[in-house]
């Protein structure tokens, strides 16, 4: 079978585009959407459950008719973010808004959407048709109105005659089929789907994700679909909205989201990737691992240290005595996937995943190159970490939670408002967080060639990026150091834009 990832991706290369140079901020650009095509809007959302925020002051605006997937890992706020627009949770700030009409306050059942729960949540007690019919009931609906949509609805995904049936004795895929019927049949303005196909078996999964998009197709509703499988959101979508962290990370059409990643986030999480890091020498040119090469890219400040990302198909593998290819490697492994050879190269300290119809055995050297539009250059996220703190002593700083030594020559008095910042190279993580100076949780950790980049969250809910050569599982409970040499405490200026943004 081929790889899902290669089957669909083929579908959307028959044409590259040019790549991207400057990037848009992704809400910015949905917001830029007329106020006539704009279905739902969310602005500034953010919610907050004990202590923790789960959506980080978020705009979001999503256009009439659109099948738009909110895509992420779990726990990024994407389910959240569903029940806001959907009425059953209220955000802790912000506003949203339905056909421009603000519903921040408005009831559930008042707002013109309807919600497709992954555990179904139908009525044990009630047949498929009363199943269906609940919603028209409540409002006080004609009998013979709701026999009538009723009887659409079942003819909609499939169940003629299944009318009178025990919905306990019904399979998965059936039970879907009845709680989306259930949903469409109020005539909802928006479908909200959360992980509707998360129950269901790989090949019932499959068939229902083409029975949605037809019925996408032929309904012309917004569906506004939540999951966790890249997969099924580059299958689907019209759009993808990628969240990590309760922040949107990149709004685009699925071609745009594989293909062009925002950052190495997006890049890793979408699909397997070569994530490294170099530095934009000038326009058209950069340089990783020893090596300059040339790129489709411009815009960037001369010398600036970014992120790249390459695609396993993106790399092209030639003999060892062959002048092409820029850099030589040893095959470490190579296993036929179907209609393609799978192979991890090691070159220049960095081990590349490495797509190719042609085979080449394990332990042999070759040469290994790619053509400028194989490299995708990203801004990084950040390049150092920065926080606000408070002098507590001549020689200490208090942020995070934790009090932190520092050897600043700046005269700081105690009591003073300041900024620290720490490099990604000054920070350790141990493996008994009381061997550090605070507690965190490990939430991503993104391969970068010769290191691992590591964030975490601490108990104030603060995140550091850390450059290590050990690999961290997440959720990993770890303490944190930092080197007192490359701590840089320097006193907060209110006026300075650049600490604000920090």
């Amino acid at each position: 079978m081929k790889n899902p990832f290669i089957r669909i991706i083929d579908k959307f290369r028959k044409e590259k585009t040019p790549k991207q140079v400057i990037k848009t901020e992704p809400a910015v650009e949905q917001l830029a959407l007329k106020k006539s095509d704009r279905i739902i809007e969310v602005k500034n959302i953010t919610k907050v459950f004990d202590g923790v925020t789960v959506i980080d002051d978020m705009n979001l605006a999503i256009k009439r008719g659109e099948f738009v997937t909110l895509l992420g890992p779990s726990g990024c706020g994407k389910t959240t973010l569903l029940r806001i627009i959907a009425g059953f949770e209220t955000a802790t700030d912000g506003t949203v808004f339905i056909e421009n009409i603000d519903v921040t306050n408005t009831p559930p059942y008042n707002r013109p959407v309807n919600t497709v729960f992954q555990r179904y949540a139908l009525f044990p007690h009630l047949n498929v048709y009363k199943n269906i019919a609940f919603g028209l009931k409540i409002k006080k609906m004609d009998k013979k109105l709701i026999d009538q949509k009723v009887n659409a609805a079942l003819k909609m995904v499939g169940l003629e005659g299944y009318g009178y049936r025990d919905v306990t004795s019904l399979s998965g895929g059936q039970q879907q089929r009845v709680a989306i019927a259930r949903a469409l049949v109020c005539e909802p303005k928006v479908l909200l789907l959360d992980e509707p196909l998360g129950a269901l078996d790989l090949k019932m999964r499959k068939e229902m994700q083409e029975e949605l998009m037809a019925m996408h197709k032929r309904l012309g509703i917004t569906f506004i679909y939540v999951t966790h499988d890249q997969e099924e959101a580059l299958t689907m979508s019209d759009t993808v909205v990628v969240i990590n962290d309760g922040v949107v990370q990149q709004i685009g059409t699925p071609k745009k989201i594989y293909d062009e990643p925002a950052n190495a986030f997006v890049a890793d999480f979408i699909g397997e990737s070569n994530i490294v890091s170099g530095v934009m020498v000038r326009d058209f040119c950069v340089s990783f691992l020893g090596e300059e090469f040339a790129c489709v890219d411009k815009g960037f400040a001369k010398n600036e240290r970014v992120d790249l990302v390459i695609r396993p198909e993106d790399i092209s593998v030639y003999p060892e005595d062959s002048p092409k290819g820029q850099l030589v490697g040893q095959v470490v492994s190579s296993i036929f996937k179907g209609t393609f050879y799978q192979m991890e190269i090691l070159a220049s300290g960095y081990q590349f995943t490495v797509q190719s119809t042609k085979e080449t055995k394990e332990g042999q050297t070759v040469r290994i190159g790619v053509k400028p539009d194989g490299i995708h250059i990203m801004k990084k996220l950040r390049s150092t970490n920065k926080f606000f703190g408070e002098v507590i002593a001549e020689d200490q700083v208090h942020f995070c939670g934790g009090d932190f030594t520092f050897r600043n020559t700046e005269n700081l008095e105690i009591g003073a408002s300041v900024v620290a910042e720490i490099g990604f190279d000054g920070v350790e993580l141990t493996d008994d967080e009381e061997d550090g100076t605070v507690g965190a949780y490990v939430s991503q950790t993104l391969y970068k060639g010769t290191y691992y980049q590591v964030q975490v969250y601490t108990d104030t809910d603060e995140d550091f990026y850390i450059d290590t050569k050990d690999e961290w599982d997440l959720g990993d409970r770890v303490g944190i150091k930092i080197d007192p040499d490359k701590l840089k405490v320097e006193r907060y200026d209110p006026d300075n834009e650049e600490a604000k943004e920090e």
